[in-house]
């Protein structure tokens, strides 16, 4: 385990120095349109400012590549924060002027600083420890409550925890950290891992470390119609990893082997236009015609789906099982998220790893109705397929 900064003394008058993840979308006229993230740190931010002491957040938006680039400001965001803690958040505009802005800053007060992407050391892949060394002067503890950003072996991310001492997670890390953790290393049974999206070669290592844990598997998306052409089937034009069917049937023989269930599609909804305004059908999933591709889970399969999840006892969703952004796809997601939900009502133990689930998590129902909706797309995924994040290791251990 980590240390938190529950763990930490008295840290009146002391300056934090937080990586936080507010990578959040903006319109053209710079307003923010989805606020999730911000609200996701506040809980961090409030308990240092009760606790005295001087809040200082780093962030990202954007890839300006190391440039300072004014359509990657996160000036528009702090302005959008100090809406969102009541107070105005002190805009800091670059590293090199923040020194004098922290100095005036009283306790309890929040600045953000600028952009640190603008800085090429940030994404640096060296050992050098200059800019971490500089940032380190910002403040008298780092704590890192990016879990977004966890996957990343950046200056603000990672090297600056070796330095900054004491380096501990934020509540939202904790819990992100927690909520993972438990559903794979200690799962109430019956597991159920539902592992969706377009590609099975950008699942492999989550499709592989969950053979160990899991007692049921379902395959849906687009990536199941390369174990469908594997086992000799019809998929007509659906989306296929060719250089991918021997991976498929080593999963298939693996979940064997484990004794895990592997619930594919038996039926889908097939589109000769992926635009949803041509013709749409249910067929066989291995019938597909051609001209045809699979764009959902179809009714037989979604009751089959809900009844394997509504007796789990602990459930990751990692990948939705259609194209569920067109709304004439999306019933298949739909049905997988209500039952999910009806199970977390009767006691389970869900968790939503990042990317598209939580679009559709957010898009079909709220994010309270699971136990845990993970606030990283690329970090979750890596630590689904037990790798290590290097903004996790590089912080003190309990």
């Amino acid at each position: 385990m980590k240390k938190s900064i529950k763990d930490l003394g008295d840290i009146k008058g002391k300056t934090a120095l937080v990586r936080v993840d507010v990578n959040v979308p903006l319109d053209e006229n710079k307003n923010v349109t989805d606020d999730t993230r911000i609200q996701a740190i506040v809980p961090t931010v409030n308990f240092l400012k009760e606790k005295g002491a001087k809040v200082v957040l780093m962030a990202h938006l954007g890839r300006p590549k190391g440039e300072k680039n004014p359509e990657f400001t996160l000036e528009p965001v702090a302005k959008y924060m100090s809406k969102v803690f009541g107070e105005e958040i002190v805009f800091i505009p670059s590293v090199e002027e923040a020194k004098a802005y922290v100095e005036k800053l009283a306790d309890g007060q929040i600045a953000l600083l600028e952009n640190i992407r603008y800085y090429k050391a940030e994404e640096a892949k060296d050992d050098d420890m200059t800019f971490a060394e500089e940032l380190a002067k910002l403040g008298d503890f780092y704590v890192n409550d990016a879990f977004g950003a966890a996957h990343r072996n950046h200056t603000s991310t990672a090297k600056l925890a070796k330095i900054l001492k004491p380096a501990v997670s934020g509540l939202l890390m904790e819990k992100e950290i927690r909520c993972l953790s438990q559903a794979l290393d200690n799962p109430t049974r019956p597991f159920t891992a539902v592992v969706g999206g377009a590609k099975v070669s950008s699942k492999i290592g989550v499709l592989e470390n969950l053979l160990d844990k899991v007692d049921n598997m379902i395959i849906g998306g687009g990536m199941a119609y390369t174990f469908v052409k594997a086992n000799g089937g019809k998929i007509g034009n659906s989306i296929c990893e060719d250089d991918q069917i021997e991976v498929a049937k080593a999963i298939e023989k693996k979940a064997q082997e484990k004794g895990v269930k592997l619930v594919m599609a038996t039926d889908v909804l097939v589109a000769d236009d992926f635009s949803g305004n041509g013709t749409n059908k249910f067929v066989k999933i291995d019938e597909i015609p051609d001209g045809f591709e699979g764009v959902d889970a179809g009714p037989e399969s979604r009751k089959a789906f809900a009844d394997v999840l509504k007796s789990s006892k602990t459930i990751l969703m990692n990948g939705p099982v259609g194209a569920f952004e067109n709304p004439k796809f999306a019933e298949g997601t739909k049905a997988v998220l209500e039952a999910i939900v009806e199970a977390t009502k009767n006691g389970a133990v869900s968790v939503i790893g990042g990317g598209d689930s939580v679009s559709a998590a957010k898009k079909f129902c709220k994010a309270e109705d699971f136990t845990h909706v993970s606030t990283g797309g690329g970090a979750s995924l890596e630590f689904i397929e037990g790798k290590v994040l290097p903004g996790v290791a590089a912080l003190d251990d309990k």
